[in-house]
C-alpha cells in the first residue's frame, strides 16, 4: 500500500478540501515547495499560487487558488490556513479577468491617486486565478 498523507486546505470562510493524497505542491514564498508523505515537520508562509494535491488512487489534482496564508507539515498531515481560498472548479474566469483588467488600469492611470502595492497585489492574484483556470481547463482535456 503506497504511503498517503491527509491535507487540509482551509480558508477564513470554510473548509476548502480535506482528504488523503499521494503529495502535494504548495506556493512557498522561495519557490514551489512539494511535500510528502514523512516530510520532517515545517512551518511557513506561502504566498498567492496554486496548490496542487495528487489525489490518492486517483489520476487527478485537486487545485486550489490561495492567496497567501501559513502552512504547516506534519509526517502524515499537513495544513494549509490560507487568507483566501477557492476551488479551480468554484473559480469565475470572467471575474478573474475583469479584476486583471482593472488592476492593469489602475497602474497605467497616473491622474488618479493609486495604492501602486495594493494593485500590484490584485494584479497578481488574477493572474494566478487565471493560470489556475487554464491548468483545470489542461487537466480535463487529458481525460
Amino acid at each position: 500500500m503506497p504511503l498517503r498523507i491527509n491535507v487540509d486546505v482551509v480558508s477564513a470562510e470554510e473548509q476548502i478540501f480535506s482528504g488523503e493524497a499521494e503529495f502535494a505542491v504548495f506556493p512557498g514564498e522561495m519557490g514551489e515547495l512539494g511535500i510528502f508523505p514523512r516530510h520532517a515537520p515545517l512551518l511557513t508562509r506561502v504566498q498567492p499560487g496554486t496548490v496542487r494535491v495528487k489525489l490518492a488512487d486517483r489520476d487527478e489534482f485537486e487545485l486550489v487558488y490561495v492567496s497567501g496564508g501559513i502552512l504547516e507539515v506534519q509526517p502524515t498531515l499537513i495544513t494549509l490556513l490560507a487568507d483566501t481560498a477557492i476551488r479551480a472548479k468554484d473559480l469565475d474566469e470572467a471575474k478573474a479577468i475583469k479584476a486583471r483588467q482593472q488592476a492593469e488600469a489602475a497602474l497605467r492611470d497616473r491622474s488618479v491617486s493609486v495604492n501602486y502595492a495594493s494593485a500590484e497585489a490584485e494584479l497578481a492574484q488574477a493572474i494566478t486565478q487565471l493560470q489556475l483556470h487554464a491548468l483545470k481547463k489542461n487537466q480535463k482535456s487529458r481525460h
